[in-house]
């Protein structure tokens, strides 16, 4: 039996299930998801959805089943999982296997809070579980991912917010990639109830730089009245990564979702966004961060779905070039019919810092309603010679002043998650990546 990704239908039997398919119903619902995996094409050149993107970095012929990891191996990508200086809980995957659960704090249990790996929850919350796991359609082209995903999905996180428990430090997520061509599938599911309130980092990194992978990701974020979700995705998978991750947020009366992508790594990234506003007083906030370099191509769609009157949505993406780079950014906000007194906003700005990158923009509105106010732009330029000059003419070479600008640049989508903590995270991420001291 090969083990490659796309030959692993023989894999798929329950007796040589992964833990996930414990449940019966979601073995069924796995052999589905093969089932329909095969049957889509992939995306060609003809599909709008994928209009701009370069196709050939699509293959996933490489890629291969991902074998366990050794204790040693384990232990490392434990050793090198920093976040924040404090957190009410982590959990550690390498390579779709459970690595450590070792630091969530016993409170929220007593709260009834419910923070499990995922193929736990499967089992212990099946009810639960099974009402709310990829219950929205992916709408932005990559229903044939997010088929493999489900027909793959073993690990990830399961994180249930009782009404009106809030948890006041965030929760955070570590997914390692490890070895040559490996491929993985994590998962987030986050269900906050009324009044509920909670902060989310998932990290996505790769074991080894320089070596390729193939990463297809989902998180699902649920809110019910009133409730405060705060989700940051930090993806830095290897330059050699191949990566899909695909978003449904559902929004419900008076809630409001933050959501932050910031985007450091992998060869091809593919972001699929979407969130429905289902209820009056509901807010979603999409911001993403993203610095491109080398031959990278980081490809972002969104969708802003306005159902119901009285929502509002704001969308900021913000992309840093250099070399030769690719961005590509399609977003839609859409106002249905009878979603009057919508509020909607979509700004995406690009920084370009050579001339043989290329930042692809096109945002755009569908309104059938009346009584909306609703804006969205683009805009691409390079840096000011005049902030260039200043840093300059103080002893700053060339390239250091490039990155304190691009940094300050990029500042304004960062800060709006308004948490110190989380802020000051991304913020050393990107210095890192910058090659910046503190």
């Amino acid at each position: 039996m090969s083990a490659a990704v796309l030959e692993l239908e023989e894999a798929l039997p329950v007796q040589a299930a992964p833990p996930l398919l414990a449940a019966g119903a979601l073995n069924a619902d796995r052999l589905a998801a093969w089932t329909l995996f095969q049957s889509l094409p992939m995306p060609t050149r003809g599909d709008e959805l994928w209009r701009f993107a370069n196709l050939k970095g699509l293959d996933l012929t490489p890629f291969i089943a991902t074998p366990p990891l050794e204790e040693s191996a384990a232990d490392q990508l434990v050793a090198r999982s920093r976040g924040l200086p404090e957190s009410a809980g982590r959990l550690i995957f390498g390579n779709d296997q459970l690595l450590s659960d070792g630091d969530t704090l016993d409170s929220l249990r007593k709260r009834g809070v419910i923070w499990l790996p995922l193929a736990q929850a499967a089992v212990e919350h099946a009810e639960l579980f099974e009402k709310h796991f990829m219950r929205e359609e992916a709408i932005l082209g990559s229903q044939k991912f997010a088929a493999l995903h489900a027909s793959q999905v073993r690990a990830g996180t399961f994180l249930y917010v009782p009404r009106g428990v809030e948890i006041e430090l965030p929760l955070e997520t570590f997914h390692w990639l490890h070895g040559a061509n490996s491929s993985v599938f994590p998962h987030t599911l986050i269900i906050a109830e009324e009044m509920a309130k909670v902060t989310f980092i998932d990290r996505f990194e790769s074991a080894d730089a320089s070596e390729p992978g193939f990463a297809c990701a989902v998180n699902d974020l649920r809110l019910g009245a009133g409730a405060n979700v705060t989700y940051v995705a930090a993806q830095n998978w290897s330059r050699e990564t191949l990566a899909v991750h695909i978003n449904s947020t559902v929004v419900g009366r008076d809630a409001s979702a933050r959501a932050l992508t910031l985007n450091l790594g992998a060869r091809h990234f593919r972001g699929e966004s979407v969130s429905h506003l289902r209820a009056p007083g509901g807010r979603s906030e999409m911001l993403a961060v993203t610095v491109a370099d080398g031959t990278r191509e980081i490809d972002q769609r969104a969708f802003q779905i306005h159902e119901v009157p009285q929502t509002s949505s704001d969308l900021l993406y913000k992309n840093a070039l250099d070399d030769q780079a690719r961005t590509i950014f399609t977003g839609l906000i859409r106002v249905d019919p009878q979603a009057h007194k919508t509020d909607a906003y979509q700004k995406v700005r690009n920084l370009l810092l050579t001339d043989d990158c290329e930042a692809v923009s096109a945002p755009g509105l569908e309104i059938e309603a009346d009584d909306v106010r609703c804006t969205h732009g683009a805009t691409s330029g390079q840096i000011e010679a005049e902030e260039l000059f200043y840093l300059r003419s103080r002893g700053i070479s060339l390239k250091a002043a490039q990155k304190l600008i691009v940094s300050g640049f990029l500042e304004e989508a960062i800060e709006r998650l308004g948490q110190p903590a989380v802020v000051e995270n991304l913020r050393a991420l990107l210095r890192e990546k910058f090659g910046l001291e503190r």
